[in-house]
């Protein structure tokens, strides 16, 4: 018996519209089976274009893409049964119970009788809505519609998970739940997930690797851990107290390394020369020139540096704190 093919696989894939530039321009990747993979980029970069075209929506203005085995072109129907997907836009009806969204999904997939009822009574419970589900979708936070939003997209069991920036203007709490699952569900039963997301936090903890995609190009791609080795030199962040000497305040440090764009307004900052990082010895400059700094700061390496080495600009919102996303450890 042939194995089954959970990958994902794009080559030389292109989407351009009319009248506008290549949303996705190009690009190669290949996910394996079981994995992870984060798809990180800013607002306009071709992520959400590339889902779309791995999960048929959307086809391809030249190009290839397999996905579970099936070209998305030719084999639409093998590779819409072989995934499950929850897009940007949640598509649930306000007027409708959590319960009964499930038992609709469930009824679409040919799921009858008790296993109806046992499916949605354990993804109910597996995404935190028990207790929610026979309330109706319009009195849903937006957490509670993007965890009943996965639960849908997990109804007949896919083998391959796409999620389009699952957790965009959600709160901390509602988050780490929904990260959790997917974690788990990688984890412990296999899914190979696809997911894009703006959030630093969330790829870095979260992903086996990354691809960073910038103007419908991929810039990067590994482990997280692999790529931030690229950059491997800290960032020397300074605030000067008194903003006529932010001239004078970039000059010392530029002794120290290489300016870059600062992370907050009215900073200084560089990316140091040395993998050793002497604030001492920063401080200490500064002192001798008499100039007097309101903070100073030293950023270790991350994916956004990453994406400032190979764009020259920081990523959208990579200020924005995620929270604590740490999976739930491996059971023993």
């Amino acid at each position: 018996m042939a194995a089954v093919d959970n990958s994902i696989e794009a080559q030389a894939l292109v989407r351009e519209f009319k009248k506008g530039p290549r949303a996705v321009d190009g690009i190669d990747l290949r996910v394996e089976g079981g994995e992870i993979y984060g798809f990180l980029g800013p607002n306009g970069a071709g992520k959400s274009t590339t889902v779309l075209m791995l999960t048929t929506l959307l086809p391809p203005t030249s190009g290839t893409a397999r996905v579970g085995g099936f070209d998305v072109v030719k084999q639409g129907p093998q590779v819409r049964k072989a995934i499950g997907a929850a897009l940007q836009e949640a598509a649930l009806d306000p007027l409708l119970t959590g319960r009964e969204h499930l038992r609709l999904q469930t009824a679409m997939h040919g799921i009858r009788g008790e296993e109806r009822k046992r499916r949605s009574d354990q993804l109910l419970e597996r995404v935190g809505l028990s207790e929610a589900a026979d309330r109706k979708v319009k009195g849903y936070s937006g957490g509670m519609k993007r965890r009943l939003d996965l639960a849908l997209a997990l109804v007949h069991g896919p083998r391959i998970l796409f999620l389009d920036e699952p957790t965009t203007g959600l709160d901390v709490q509602s988050r780490t739940a929904l990260w959790r699952e997917v974690g788990r569900l990688a984890r412990e039963d296999g899914v190979t997930v696809f997911l894009t997301t703006q959030y630093l936090e969330e790829a870095d903890v979260l992903a086996d690797r990354v691809g960073i995609i910038d103007r419908g190009h991929i810039v990067a791609e590994g482990t997280p851990e692999r790529l931030k080795a690229q950059i491997a030199r800290s960032t020397v962040e300074a605030l000067p107290a008194n903003a006529e000497e932010k001239g004078a305040v970039a000059a010392v440090l530029e002794r120290f390394g290489k300016q870059t764009p600062g992370f907050s307004p009215g900073t200084v900052a560089v990316q140091l020369a040395s993998s050793d990082g002497h604030l001492t010895e920063i401080v200490r400059a500064l002192d001798q020139e008499g100039l007097r700094i309101a903070h100073l700061q030293i950023h270790e390496p991350t994916l956004d540096d990453v994406f400032l080495a190979k764009t020259g600009r920081h990523l959208e919102g990579a200020g924005e704190a995620a929270g604590n996303l740490e999976p739930e450890p491996a059971p023993a």
